[in-house]
């Protein structure tokens, strides 16, 4: 996967986010539980995007790490909207695997990284 590709799937990752919030019911609960998960979520691209434009390597590792940090975070929400049947007619499963996804994905860009600077 090349730099480009992995902006496509994260951007295209956040887009399947704003979706999902956009069909959210209207309580407070469902609002602050979206709001959460598209802030993480639309912030692992726009992180990576400033990795990429990193610089130095020291900057590069600091943000891929806080791509996979909000990707993790982005799990997180995805799983108590899943688990709290709050939003029954959506099939979580599948954001919740390309988000697994994409923290293998940026766990394994940081420490290749990581490896590489010594």
């Amino acid at each position: 996967m090349n730099r480009q590709d992995l902006e496509n799937r994260t951007r295209a990752f956040s887009l399947a986010i704003i979706a999902l919030v956009r069909q959210m019911p209207g309580s407070k609960l469902a609002w602050v539980l979206g709001t959460q998960v598209l802030r993480s979520a639309t912030s692992i691209g726009a992180n990576y995007r400033e990795a990429v434009r990193a610089e130095s390597k020291a900057d590069f590792i600091h943000k891929i790490a806080i791509s996979e940090k909000e990707a993790g975070e982005t799990l997180y929400w995805l799983e108590l909207l899943d688990q709290s049947g709050l939003y029954r007619e959506v099939e979580f499963s599948i954001l919740e695997k390309e988000c697994s996804e994409l923290i293998r994905i940026f766990s394994a860009i940081g420490r290749t990284a990581k490896k590489k600077r010594n």
